[in-house]
């Protein structure tokens, strides 16, 4: 069971009563004010970008016991803080993969990211289809935008939110070009944090 601090109700409380005017849903607002908390800045009010039903699917998915996937051991830190309060869903990143990495052409984070993925999605699909979190490696997110171009089964949700200056604006792009259900976080901004803030906004909507 979560147990709110009061700092943190009244943080929410006081985003909630500066933010814009906007056409988001329940859960969208909750993800944007999770990551407005994380940030502590209101203009990431006008990076976020949302998939039609995107949080929705993310949310049946950890209610269904999806495992979620991140890049980094940071983003799973941060996750399973959450999970073990709420869904216990299992976290995996990409480095449990790192030493099966042959593969000379892909950074470490995208081979892992990439072998956990084919892994995770062989025994969980459908409903259970794992949820991925990229908040480091843009090459981790381009990699796996590839390989799902003729998959069969996909994930439940991706979080891209990879931070930085080279291939990062442009592995987002990539992301909201496809029809892949997504939250994303345009721009260079992102990073672990964030992209775990968004998994767990959805995570206390399990409760």
């Amino acid at each position: 069971m979560v147990i709110d601090h009061p700092i943190f109700l009244e943080s929410i409380r006081f985003i909630r009563s500066h933010l814009g005017a906007n056409d988001l849903n329940y859960l969208e607002k909750k993800v944007l004010e999770r990551l407005v908390h994380t940030s502590g800045d209101f203009s990431v009010q006008n990076l976020v970008n949302f998939s039609e039903g995107a949080c929705e699917k993310g949310l049946r998915a950890l209610k269904n016991g999806a495992p979620i996937l991140t890049d980094t051991d940071m983003a799973a830190a941060a996750i399973k803080s959450m999970t073990e309060n709420t869904t216990r869903n299992k976290v995996f990143t990409a480095s449990m993969w790192f030493g099966k990495n042959n593969h000379t052409k892909l950074t470490k984070t995208a081979f892992g990211l990439s072998e956990g993925w084919k892994e995770l999605s062989a025994i969980n699909s459908g409903s259970k289809s794992p949820i991925v979190v990229i908040g480091s490696s843009p090459t981790a997110l381009t990699y796996l935008i590839d390989i799902l171009e003729n998959a069969k089964d996909l994930p439940s949700l991706i979080i891209g939110m990879p931070v930085g200056f080279i291939g990062v604006e442009k592995s987002k792009n990539k992301l909201i070009s496809t029809d892949l259900p997504r939250i994303v976080l345009n721009s260079t901004r992102g990073g672990a944090a964030m992209a775990a803030a968004a998994v767990n906004a959805l995570l206390r909507e399990t409760i």
